[in-house]
């Protein structure tokens, strides 16, 4: 029997009660789902699904200037996330097409990285179960976890906070199930710190909406922000956001006299969160929950399990 190549979906037979697969467009999708699914709101996400789709984004992707500009909202990311999601495309295929565009391991090593950290959650989903649905750590904000609500605020659901960065990264995660890492966690960092929403709340909510959704790295991203996964809370200043989404967010907010982001790190520090050693020069702690952590990736490599994806193939 010939050996199925790489590139060939696998077979998925039919079941009982499965959707029609072989729609004439993607307009005949749209009035299936509304039929249906006649409660659910919205329109199709511009992102298509599919190996097609898959393949046309890898053939596309370029290692050196996704190193240069992957904290940009516009810059040189891959989209792969929600066929990796799926299934529709491996870490491995992934991999190896990275390493197929560079000369030198340095001109890849970032995005090799990005696949190792998504390697990195599936495998402490496998060690946690449900656990990842728990805070992993106490929180280093100095805030008491009660003091977090636990409801996601509406005019957050609904975008219309009046800051035109938050606004838009509610749009856009609503209508297309996709946001750029950073605008993710500008976005968590503001719920939690800012709004004091517990980040269980949040992560539900992009789970809602995401495509590329997955328990593991979506919930323990949030978990790092909160610091309930980190040794310290990532927050964020005006001058960061408007960085890096190119200030196409603050040149035409409506409050821009009254930006919440707009002070130094020192002044938000103290803003935030409650009297403590200083959050920016706080080091990685060595609590029980962490050295655990750091046992279970010695664990990992010692099995040869724990670098699967950084592996380079044979040539």
């Amino acid at each position: 029997m010939p050996a199925r190549s790489s590139s060939a979906p696998l077979p998925w037979p039919d079941q009982p009660g499965d959707l029609p697969r072989d729609l004439a467009d993607r307009g005949a999708l749209d009035q299936l789902l509304a039929r249906e699914f006649p409660e659910a709101g919205g329109t199709l996400s511009p992102l298509h699904g599919g190996r097609h789709a898959a393949e046309a984004k890898l053939k596309r992707i370029d290692p050196k200037r996704y190193t240069k500009s992957r904290n940009h909202l516009r810059g040189a990311v891959t989209g792969l996330s929600p066929y990796i999601r799926h299934g529709v495309i491996t870490l491995a295929e992934v991999r190896d097409a990275v390493f197929q565009r560079i000369r030198s391991r340095d001109e890849g090593s970032k995005l090799i990285n990005e696949l190792g950290w998504r390697d990195f959650w599936q495998r402490m989903w496998l060690d946690l179960g449900d656990g990842i649905n728990n805070s992993q750590e106490d929180l280093k904000t100095g805030h008491d976890p009660a003091s977090y609500a636990r409801e996601l605020p509406e005019d957050i659901r609904e975008g219309r906070t009046g800051l035109a960065c938050m606004d838009g990264f509610q749009n856009q995660l609503t209508s297309s199930g996709w946001l750029h890492n950073h605008a993710r966690m500008w976005m968590a960092a503001y719920l939690v710190h800012w709004r004091k929403v517990h980040w269980k709340a949040g992560a539900d909510w992009f789970l809602e909406h995401l495509l590329d959704g997955d328990p593991s790295s979506n919930n323990l991203s949030w978990q790092w922000v909160a610091s309930s996964f980190s040794h310290k809370p990532y927050f964020f200043n005006k001058g960061n956001l408007e960085r890096f989404s190119d200030g196409q967010f603050c040149r035409n907010c409506q409050s821009t006299e009254r930006c919440p982001f707009d002070a130094s790190y020192e002044q938000l520090e103290a803003q935030l969160f409650e009297n403590q050693t200083s959050i920016r020069d706080v080091p990685a702690g060595r609590n029980r929950n962490q050295r655990n952590r750091i046992d279970r990736k010695q664990n990992l490599r010692a099995s040869g399990r724990g670098n699967a994806a950084m592996a380079r193939p044979q040539r």
